[in-house]
């Protein structure tokens, strides 16, 4: 994953250009082109330009380039230019990994197949892609273990060439035989030997093979929206066939499948990827390799390749993947890690929001990050709108009365709170959130019951080792880039412990939630101080005030003799770096510390205590019996349980997104009305529970 430097290298493919630097300058080959799109879709446009293109209008000449879109129907402009001028073709189509929702409905895709020689769905002659199959020694260890690794993640994500489909769809009963259909009009339908008739012929084979069988005939994501017509209509069925014409994870429909049958459709591939042998009667990129049981043979693909070598070539080598966050070329890893983000969050908020008593200055960012929320003041009101869609509150607001009113109703209530890596500045100055957490069953701070967190963590022997892998890196990189919470820059603190050792305690409010429902013994600072000199006699203890205490906005000061040091104003980064301890009842604070390799004292019940991985000086819930590794618990409490959102493209991202935007500084201003209202409310800060939710 190279989210935090620019990739240099994405793509083996021979023949095809990068920016050649020449004497000081770069020589972009003239990409000219016929077809609107490559002026109206400015993302296709960037991916092509970032691929070494200098995309041009006007008149080629022999020694330039032109631009096609596959065998579209505009397609044959370029060609006639072509022929004219004696220009080469480019041949460009979307990747095999495409967007969320179809082309059709606006998305501009993530990926890009770019190829000199023909589309790589015309088998009428070698295309680059197939040169490469037949070609690439395939060879290296580190590469074929990759391709494992995203077969693997793509199958646990259902990531599909489209993605708008819930993923927990049900399927019809397993034993079916999957037959694929594919809209009318296709051109890998006409360039891969086939025709409509080839679609018939696919279905009484099908029926031939497996006599008795339920057929299922899964319709394209193009005919499922109204865009295009496929060649099955329920019309034309017989008994034991069903159309399937909902939005279904193309993975979940082949787990259930005995057989797969398609005539040149890319879901035919991910057939490959899930461990069938499709029956293919037409000849698509994937053909001929040894993986398919094919009908019309290529004779010249004579190569025989494992599953991982053709996804290598075909997902990790062929396509330029583009990274819409920091605007550049990527690998395949990251955009997994984009469509995860982005379908997860597209699936979660396709129903739209109800919120219960949100404060004003908190619904804009609430719509940035769940999209379309309406919102209600009165608790009767906001359940019976939100009959066919989630209830937001945040966490703090609930009460056993609405839990109980909803639960009568059926109302799924989705608890609000603050991720764990939330902002440049404090939510107490309205600053809004990078990121948020929604929980169903709890919320992560009241350890006297469960939380979907909890749920994540003692599940973390289901993490794959690339997950525990990704949470590695995305540790690593916080702690190099010294992310916090808020990210507040502070003073460097003179500390003078002599040869004892350092204890830091980092302050927390009087009224935090989390002290309430995360405490028991010791509740306030003053006793927590006390008890660890208790615990610890001899060391330096260093007091960090939380910093809505420094700010002035929230209660919590203690007295200066409670601590050898009280690190005012002080950068809590940099004060880690210095200490031997860190010590909290349930303060954020001690998570960072675990990532950075701090010893943890708790003396209350965080999130992350109970696991193994603290020194827990108070009885942990008899819920938290797993041992997991620290990574285990970064990948639950960073990457599953929360969700991000990126200031500068205003979409749903990954949390390496996050972290890379604030470590370069890369965050929009904050809206001056935040600035004058954050000053007002210090003013008035005896009064935050009016503006605090």
């Amino acid at each position: 994953m190279l989210w935090l430097a620019p990739l240099a290298q994405t793509n083996v493919i021979p023949g095809l250009p990068g920016d050649l630097a020449v004497g000081g300058a770069s020589l972009r080959p003239r990409l000219f082109y016929f077809n609107t799109g490559f002026f109206t879709q400015k993302q296709v446009r960037r991916i092509v330009e970032l691929a070494g293109y200098n995309l041009t209008l006007g008149k080629p000449a022999s020694d330039d380039l032109i631009a096609v879109w596959g065998k579209s129907p505009t397609s044959g402009r370029g060609q006639n230019v072509g022929d004219l001028t004696g220009a080469q073709l480019v041949h460009i189509e979307d990747a095999f990994l495409r967007s969320i929702r179809t082309g059709r409905d606006g998305e501009p895709p993530i990926g890009l197949t770019i190829d000199r020689q023909r589309p790589y769905f015309d088998s009428s002659a070698p295309s680059d892609l197939e040169t490469h199959l037949a070609t690439a020694s395939f060879d290296e260890t580190s590469q074929m273990n990759e391709a494992r690794q995203s077969i693997e993640r793509i199958i646990a994500l259902n990531t599909s060439k489209y993605n708008d489909f819930p993923v927990d769809a049900p399927v019809p009963a397993p034993g079916y035989v999957l037959v694929i259909d594919q809209t009318r009009g296709d051109a890998s339908i006409t360039h891969g030997s086939a025709d409509a008739s080839t679609f018939r012929e696919m279905l009484a084979w099908a029926q031939e093979d497996h006599p008795g069988a339920q057929i299922v005939i899964k319709s394209h994501p193009e005919s499922q929206t109204g865009h295009r017509d496929g060649h099955f209509s329920p019309d034309m069925l017989g008994p034991d066939m069903l159309l399937w014409d909902q939005p279904t994870s193309p993975y979940a429909l082949m787990e259930a499948a005995r057989a797969v049958y398609t005539v040149s459709s890319g879901m035919g591939f991910e057939a490959i990827l899930a461990g069938h042998k499709p029956v293919v009667f037409g000849q698509p990129f994937y053909a001929g390799w040894g993986l398919t049981d094919d009908r019309q043979p290529i004779d010249r693909r004579q190569r025989k390749l494992s599953r991982a070598q053709l996804f290598a070539g075909c997902m990790m080598d062929y396509p330029k993947w583009y990274d819409p966050y920091l605007d550049e070329l990527c690998d395949l890893e990251r955009v997994l890690d984009t469509l995860e983000a982005r379908a997860n969050a597209h699936r979660a908020d396709k129903q739209g929001y109800v919120a219960l008593g949100m404060k004003p200055w908190k619904r804009r960012p609430l719509n940035d990050i769940f999209g379309a929320v309406s919102y209600v003041t009165d608790e009767a009101k906001a359940i019976e709108a939100a009959r066919d869609k989630p209830l937001l509150i945040w966490a703090n607001k609930m009460t056993d009365t609405l839990q109980m009113r909803a639960r009568l109703a059926e109302t799924r209530v989705l608890r609000v709170e603050d991720g764990f890596i939330r902002s440049r500045g404090l939510g107490a100055d309205l600053i809004p959130p990078l990121s948020l957490v929604t929980d169903q069953t709890g919320i992560y701070y009241d350890a006297t019951s469960s939380s979907d967190l909890e749920r994540l963590i003692s599940t973390a022997s289901r993490l794959s080792a690339f997950d525990l892998e990704r949470a590695r890196k995305l540790r690593v990189a916080i702690v190099e880039g010294g992310i916090s919470k808020y990210n507040l820059e502070g003073q460097s603190a003179s500390l003078e412990p002599g040869e004892r050792q350092v204890i830091l305690v980092p302050g927390q409010v009087a009224d935090d939630a989390s002290i309430k429902f995360g405490t028991t013994v010791v509740r306030d600072n003053s006793t927590l101080l006390a008890q660890v000199r208790a615990d610890f006699p001899g060391a330096y203890i260093v007091y960090k005030p939380h910093p809505d205490v420094e700010a002035g906005l929230r209660d919590g000061a203690i007295p200066a003799s409670e601590a050898d040091l009280i690190a005012n104003d002080a950068d809590p980064i940099a004060l880690m770096a210095k200490a031997h301890r860190v010590a909290t009842m349930t303060s954020l604070l001690g998570f960072e510390a675990l990532m950075r390799g701090i010893p943890v004292s708790c003396y209350g019940q965080p999130f992350y205590a109970g696991w193994g991985l603290t020194d827990d000086r108070v009885a942990q819930s008899d819920r938290r019996r797993e041992k997991v590794s620290l990574d285990a618990l970064v990948h639950a409490a960073l990457i599953d349980y929360p969700r991000y959102f990126d200031p500068v493209t205003r979409q749903a991202c990954p949390p390496e997104v996050i972290v890379h935007r604030l470590q370069h500084n890369d965050i929009p201003a904050h809206p001056r009305g935040n600035r004058l209202m954050a000053k007002f409310q210090g003013w008035f800060a005896g009064f935050a529970p009016l503006w605090r939710s």
